[in-house]
């Protein structure tokens, strides 16, 4: 991955109508929190999440209990995901660089993140990193994208000659010291324009480092041809656990 971070913080802080369209980002939370639960983890343990959104994930976990440190690397998601929230004596809101930041007030019973890091320049190692925040016996569970993610976006521009700006995501053989798990999703869309303004209703339209937009021209052969494949895109979900011994 590749994309500035004042260009992800500049997207997600314009979402305004993130929750609205992230309907596949949102069940992926809930899977993630399923998931999460099955864990064996202490009654109160303490939690740190990575990314936290609008609070999907957050929201979905809320009856694990502990107590929590919610971040986000935009200061505008993290109000939102305390608004949706609310306040609580055992849940903290900080603003945090996931990747380069340090949480402080480790470790932690349990790290998780849903579809954050991959938006990290290198999220194989900021994952091993966070991994030496677990406390022993501790859970490190993450959503992230592979890079069969947008595969019919990225056809469409290669049909036309052209490179998408998509982001770069790891491969699933990267995150070689974690229990990887991958499957897809399919999101379809009524028509490829709907496609792209969902994309930049969630804050997700931020393009690769050196990526040249496109003209008008090449943009409309680029839907025509995306607009043939059926408006599909696939979510390449890649899950990553790490369980840290006692």
């Amino acid at each position: 991955m590749n994309v500035p971070r004042e260009s992800i913080a500049r997207a997600f802080a314009g979402a305004a109508d993130y929750d609205g369209n992230a309907r596949i980002q949102r069940d992926i939370a809930q899977t993630l929190a399923a998931r999460i639960a099955a864990l064996a983890l202490p009654r109160r343990p303490r939690v740190l999440e990575i990314g936290c959104g609008t609070g999907f994930l957050t929201q979905a976990l809320a009856g694990l209990g502990g107590d929590w440190l919610v971040t986000d690397l935009s200061p505008e998601m993290l109000e939102r995901c305390r608004a949706r929230l609310g306040e609580d004596a055992h849940r903290r809101f900080a603003v945090l660089d996931g990747e380069y930041g340090d949480p402080g007030g480790g470790p932690f019973d349990l790290i998780c993140s849903s579809l954050a890091v991959q938006w990290f320049d290198d999220a194989p190692r900021a994952l091993a990193r966070m991994g030496g925040w677990l406390a022993p016996g501790g859970h490190l569970m993450v959503t992230t994208l592979g890079p069969g993610s947008f595969a019919q976006w990225r056809e469409a521009h290669a049909a036309e000659g052209l490179a998408a700006g998509t982001p770069r995501f790891a491969p699933v053989a990267a995150f070689g010291d974690f229990a990887v798990t991958a499957e897809n999703r399919i999101e379809r869309h009524d028509d490829p324009l709907a496609f792209l303004r969902a994309l930049k209703a969630i804050g997700a339209h931020a393009a690769d480092a050196g990526h040249r937009p496109l003209s008008p021209g090449q943009l409309r052969r680029t839907l025509a041809r995306f607009a043939q494949s059926g408006c599909e895109v696939t979510y390449e979900v890649v899950t990553c656990h790490l369980h840290r011994a006692r």
